[in-house]
């Protein structure tokens, strides 16, 4: 990028122009202006821009054909609409067109900087001497479709729109979401992620929106949102399905006006945040019932994620077992123990109902069976049984923390029966149970027996 910045500006009317050329001056932010779509063509044509401010209605044409114009010609510029008060539809697609971000009429000029700063850092050019960073490498795996994965959440870690995670329970939902920041303008601030499902009802609207001291009681003083809490970055609403719809409405106007209100505030505080969100749960499902308000649905879901199940990408099991087994074993401040060929094979038989997640257990599990180091195929234990339900989400991971608890409670059992045996002796315990000390130490903290 230039040392001065320089935006194209594409409105017909000349106040609006006048303010944002003005704005972005004292921002250090050189400014060429348009007032009909041909014109905007021309110059985008002749000169170079790191940022383009476009009107949603033009003379000859509309601002979301102007969108896909850059898309086709320079890709690399954000683009930003400018659109109608409350015309949610056409933000959205604007958004859908490749629109990097959007602001309403009457302008609100914290929003526009708030905007123009961090599409400015999405243009910036890495130095000549650097290759761009590339935070993808997190997300396991050689096949084709966990590579597609990756390409896309660079392509939308470059947007600000709205992203809807859907897969699996065990998938790697938060973890995509959390690679769409990090690659993302937004890097340098807060990742904020919330399990809507994990918050009491009643105390919802105070975990999101914050408190004034004495709203309440027990409102002893005053408390930050998570809104606020994620301010410059983003929040992140893991299983939004689980949202009752009265916090849904909620939700929408916060995420529509960019901006809360406290409980117990007299007014509004703007806020500027990206919104990620994701569930196991069929969201359109819902929605078509009735049990999800289908005007935050389409603003939630301006761009999908689908994250694809382990199922789908079994030649990837390999590569994730070996990174499984040295994470375990870096806990256990162990080596990592060698996997039997068959017991390999057959974890490539297995449907994974439970995807990366319940990966990670199964071998967390055969690492404290196996003896000797070595993981056979009957450490593994692999829970057989009827097929998951197919597009049904909830049941089979219903099934497997159904599993993990019964399994967990009888490891328990054994574990506090060779202390009782022992006389809570671990070394003693642990030769018993044929575990080492660092395995039943693990154990014991992370079944929290005391």
């Amino acid at each position: 990028m230039a040392a001065h910045p320089r935006a194209l500006i594409v409105d017909d009317e000349p106040d609006i122009r006048e303010l944002l050329v003005i704005t972005l001056d004292r921002m250090d932010v050189q400014t060429e202006e348009a007032e009909n779509l041909r014109e905007a063509r021309e110059k985008l044509a002749s000169s170079d821009f790191d940022l383009c401010l476009t009107d949603m209605r033009l003379p000859d044409g509309n601002g979301i054909d102007f969108v896909r114009h850059i898309q086709q010609t320079k890709p690399y510029i954000p683009v930003a609409m400018i659109t109608a008060h409350g015309n949610m539809e056409s933000a959205i697609e604007a958004l859908k067109a490749g629109a990097f971000d959007f602001v309403s009429k009457p302008v609100d000029l914290n929003v526009l900087r708030n905007l123009v700063t961090t599409a400015l850092k999405v243009s910036e050019e890495p130095p000549a001497d650097t290759q761009p960073v590339d935070r993808t490498a997190s997300l396991l795996g050689k096949s084709a479709m966990i590579q597609q994965t990756r390409q896309t959440i660079l392509k939308l870690a470059r947007s600000q729109a709205p992203v809807y995670i859907s897969g699996g329970s065990g998938a790697g939902k938060e973890l995509a979401a959390r690679l769409i920041h990090d690659n993302g303008p937004r890097a340098d601030k807060p990742f904020v992620p919330v399990n809507c499902g994990a918050i009491p009802s009643e105390l919802m609207e105070s975990e999101f929106f914050g408190h004034k001291k004495g709203s309440f009681t027990g409102a002893s003083s005053d408390k930050q949102g998570l809104f606020q809490a994620a301010d410059g970055g983003t929040l992140f609403l893991d299983e939004v399905a689980d949202l009752p719809l009265d916090m849904q409405v909620k939700l929408l106007r916060a995420i529509q006006e960019k901006a809360i209100r406290p409980v117990g505030a007299h007014r509004e505080i703007p806020v500027n945040v990206r919104i990620i969100s994701a569930t196991h749960k069929d969201l359109h499902r819902l929605t078509a019932a009735g049990q999800f308000r289908q005007d935050l649905y389409f603003r939630i879901n301006v761009i999908e994620l689908p994250m694809p199940s382990l199922k789908a990408r079994l030649e990837d099991i390999p590569l994730l077992v070996e990174h499984f087994l040295r994470k375990i074993a870096r806990e256990w401040q162990t080596e990592p123990p060698k996997i039997d060929k068959a017991a390999l094979a057959e974890l490539k038989t297995y449907d994974f109902p439970g995807n990366v997640r319940e990966l990670e257990n199964i071998l967390e599990r055969a690492m404290t069976l196996c003896e000797d180091n070595y993981i056979k195929e009957a450490d593994l234990k692999l829970p057989r049984g009827g097929e998951p339900v197919s597009g049904e989400f909830v049941q089979p991971v219903a099934q497997i923390q159904a599993l993990d608890t019964a399994l967990d409670s009888s490891e328990r059992q054994a574990i506090v029966k060779a202390l009782e045996k022992t006389r809570y002796n671990k070394t003693a315990a642990a030769k018993l149970l044929g575990l080492t000390f660092r395995q039943l130490r693990y154990r014991i903290k992370k079944l929290g027996i005391e």
